[in-house]
C-alpha cells in the first residue's frame, strides 16, 4: 500500500540518497565523523549502534532538519534543501512530532494534501485501520499514549507520497501488532521501490532489510550486507560486558 509506486530510475540517474563528507561538531566533540554514504533506489538499509553512535544525527542531517558542520546530503542528486528533494523525502523521528490542535485524521488529511493528494483517497483509512489507530481518527494525538502517538506518527510519514523514507527507532512504545504492521508497511514501500533506511535498537528485524550499517562513536565502522551484523552486534555486547 502508497500513496503512489516510487518512481524507477532511469540508468543515468543519481543514487536515492548520498551523503558527502558529512559531519556534526558540537564544539570540540564529534557527533559524526565526516561520513560517505550512497544508498541506491529500492535498497533497503539498517542502521545500527549505542546511543550516541551518531544515527539519529546521521538520519536529522539527512532528513534537513538539523544543520550539518560540513558536507551536504542529495536526494536524486539534488541537495536536500531543496523543494523537489523535499517532495521524495519522508521523515519518521523518534520523536513524534504531531499538531496539539489537529485530529488523527486532520494530521493525515493534510499532510497527503500538502504533498498533491485528494486528501480522501481510500488508502489513507487502510493505513490508519492497519495501524490499529482507525477507531482514534476523529482525536487529537496530544491525548493518546506514547504507542498510539507513535502510530500516528508513522502514519503520518506514510499517508503522503515519497521516494525516500528515513525512519529514527520507530519500534520503541510499539505492540505487537503495531511493530508487525510497521515491519510489512515498511517492505511494501520498498516493494514499490522505496529507498528505506531505518534506525534501530533492535536486532530482530535486522534480516528484513538488505544492507546493514554500523555506527560507533559518531564513525561508520561497518557497512555490508545485514546479517553481518548479527555478529559484530554480539561481539560488541560481549566487549561491553
Amino acid at each position: 500500500m502508497s500513496p503512489r509506486k516510487s518512481r524507477q530510475p532511469e540508468i543515468s540517474e543519481p543514487s536515492a540518497l548520498e551523503v558527502v563528507g558529512l559531519s556534526k561538531f558540537y564544539g570540540d566533540v564529534a557527533a559524526l565523523e565526516e561520513t560517505d554514504l550512497e544508498v541506491p533506489f529500492g535498497q533497503s538499509v539498517v542502521l545500527v549502534g549505542h546511543n550516541g553512535s551518531g544515527k539519529s544525527t546521521l538520519l536529522s542531517m539527512a532528513a534537513g532538519v538539523l544543520e550539518p558542520t560540513g558536507g551536504e546530503v542529495l536526494v536524486h542528486g539534488e541537495h536536500n534543501g531543496t523543494l523537489s528533494a523535499r517532495a521524495e523525502l519522508s521523515w519518521l523521528p523518534d520523536n513524534p512530532v504531531l499538531y496539539d490542535d489537529l485530529s488523527l485524521w486532520e494530521h493525515v488529511e493534510f499532510i497527503n494534501r500538502m504533498h498533491g493528494g485528494t486528501g480522501d483517497d481510500p488508502f489513507l483509512d487502510e493505513l490508519l485501520e492497519r495501524l490499529g489507530v482507525d477507531d482514534r481518527r476523529d482525536h487529537l494525538p496530544s491525548q493518546f499514549s506514547r504507542g498510539l502517538r507513535q502510530k500516528s506518527a508513522i502514519a503520518v510519514a506514510l499517508c503522503r507520497p515519497f521516494s525516500v523514507l528515513l525512519v529514527d527507532e520507530p519500534f520503541v512504545g510499539l505492540d505487537a501488532s503495531g511493530r508487525l504492521a510497521l515491519l510489512e508497511l515498511l517492505d511494501e514501500a520498498r516493494a514499490n521501490g522505496a529507498t528505506v533506511v531505518v534506525a534501530t535498537h533492535d536486532p530482530d528485524v535486522i534480516d528484513r532489510f538488505e544492507r546493514g550499517i554500523m555506527l560507533e562513536n559518531g564513525e561508520l565502522v561497518h557497512d555490508g550486507p545485514a546479517r553481518e551484523l548479527h555478529d559484530l552486534l554480539g561481539a560488541d555486547d560481549r566487549r561491553a560486558g
